[in-house]
C-alpha cells in the first residue's frame, strides 16, 4: 500500500503512540496530535526510526478551533489526510459521587467531544475529495460500565452512539468517507500512572491486560478495513459484550461486588502522582511515559480473538471444508 497521510491524536503515549509507530513502520506520513510536547517529540522518533515521516502538532483536542488549524496544518506539511484516528483521552478514577462537575464536564470534552471535534475537523477536509477513513478508538467500557470509571464510560457509550449515528448518516448519503469502531480491552498503557485516581489503592487495568501493540494493530487493519461497523479486541472484551447482553443485572451484582478490588493493586497510590486531567503528565514531570504502562510482566503481547476475527472468511471456509469432508466420510461408509 502507498504511503498515506494518517493524524493519530493522543500520540504521545500508550495506545496513540503504538498506533503511531505502527503507521509508521508502513512508511506513512503520520501527524502527531496531543498536548504532551516530551511525548510527541519522542513518539515522532519512533515513528521516524520505523520508516515513517513524523509531523509534531501539539493541540489539546477538547479545543475545536485549535484542531481545526491542527487539521489545515497537517495537510500544508503533510498532504491531504487520508486517515484520521481519535485515541486522546483523560478521565478519573473515582466513586461519581466524589468527582467535581467540572471535573466530569474536562474528562467529558477531551474524551467524548474530543473525537466529535476531531471527526468534524476529518470530515470537512475529507468531503470535498469524497474520500478517507475516520477510526474511533472504543472499549468494551462503550457498552457496559464499570464502577469507578464514571466518566469514561459516560463518554465511551457517547463515542458509542455518535459513530452510529454518524455511520449511517454517511451511508445515506451515498459517501465515500468510511468510519468504523474499535472496542479495546484493558490495555497496559501510562493512563494508570498519570489519571487522576482518588482510589486508595494504585489503579490497575482489570485482567486480562494487553500490550498497546495489540490495539495499534487493531486501529491500523480497521484503518485498512474500515467496511466493518466495529471490531471487538480481546476475547475479554468478547466475554463481556456478550455477557452484557445475555444477563446484564447479574453482571451488574458481579462487578458491584468485585469491580472496586479488581481495579486496585495492592499497593497504597502515590499522593505525588501527576494528574492529566487538566494539563499533560508529561508537561509537569518532563518525563516521557511512552507507550506502555507499569503491567508488562502482566500483559499479553497478542490476541487470539483478533487473529480469529480477522480472518472470518477464512475460518468459516475451512469449517465448511471440514464439514464437507466429515460429511463425505460418512456417505462413503453408508455406501
Amino acid at each position: 500500500m502507498s504511503s498515506r497521510v494518517v493524524v493519530v491524536t493522543g500520540a504521545s503515549g500508550g495506545i496513540g503512540r503504538a498506533a503511531a509507530r505502527a503507521f509508521g513502520e508502513r512508511g506513512d506520513r503520520v501527524a502527531l496530535l496531543a498536548r504532551g510536547e516530551t511525548g510527541l517529540k519522542a513518539a515522532a522518533d519512533e515513528v521516524r526510526a520505523a520508516g515513517g515521516e513524523a509531523l509534531v502538532v501539539p493541540v489539546d483536542v477538547a479545543d475545536h478551533e485549535a484542531l481545526e488549524e491542527a487539521g489545515r496544518r497537517v495537510e500544508r506539511e503533510l498532504g491531504p489526510i487520508d486517515v484520521w484516528v481519535n485515541v486522546a483521552f483523560s478521565s478519573l478514577f473515582s466513586e461519581f459521587i466524589d468527582i467535581k462537575p467540572e471535573e466530569f464536564k474536562r474528562a467529558t470534552e477531551v474524551t467524548y467531544l474530543g473525537f466529535v471535534y476531531g471527526t468534524r475537523v476529518a470530515l470537512d477536509l475529507m468531503m470535498p475529495r469524497d474520500r478517507g477513513t475516520i477510526v474511533q478508538t472504543g472499549s468494551a467500557l462503550a457498552k457496559r460500565g464499570i464502577p469507578l470509571q464514571s466518566a469514561y464510560c459516560g463518554a465511551k457509550h457517547a463515542i458509542q452512539g455518535f459513530h452510529e449515528s454518524l455511520r449511517t448518516e454517511l451511508m445515506h448519503d451515498g459517501s465515500g468517507i468510511r468510519t468504523t469502531i474499535v472496542h479495546m480491552p484493558a490495555v497496559n498503557t501510562p493512563q494508570f500512572d498519570w489519571v487522576e485516581s482518588r482510589l486508595p489503592k494504585k489503579a490497575q487495568p482489570v485482567p486480562p491486560i494487553y500490550q498497546p501493540e495489540v490495539a495499534a494493530k487493531a486501529l491500523v487493519y480497521a484503518a485498512d478495513h474500515p467496511g466493518r461497523r466495529e471490531y471487538w479486541i480481546g476475547g475479554s472484551t468478547v466475554g463481556t459484550l456478550l455477557g452484557n447482553r445475555l444477563a446484564p443485572g447479574l453482571l451488574d451484582r458481579y462487578l458491584a461486588r468485585t469491580g472496586f478490588r479488581s481495579q486496585q493493586t495492592g499497593r497504597p497510590q502515590d499522593p505525588d502522582q501527576p494528574a492529566n486531567l487538566w494539563e499533560p503528565a508529561d508537561g509537569v514531570t518532563g518525563h516521557d511515559y511512552g507507550a506502555h504502562g507499569s503491567f508488562d510482566d502482566r500483559s499479553h503481547g497478542r490476541s487470539y480473538q483478533m487473529y480469529l476475527g480477522r480472518h472470518r472468511g477464512l475460518i468459516a471456509g475451512a469449517a465448511l471444508a471440514a464439514g464437507a469432508v466429515l460429511i463425505g466420510r460418512k456417505a462413503c461408509r453408508a455406501l
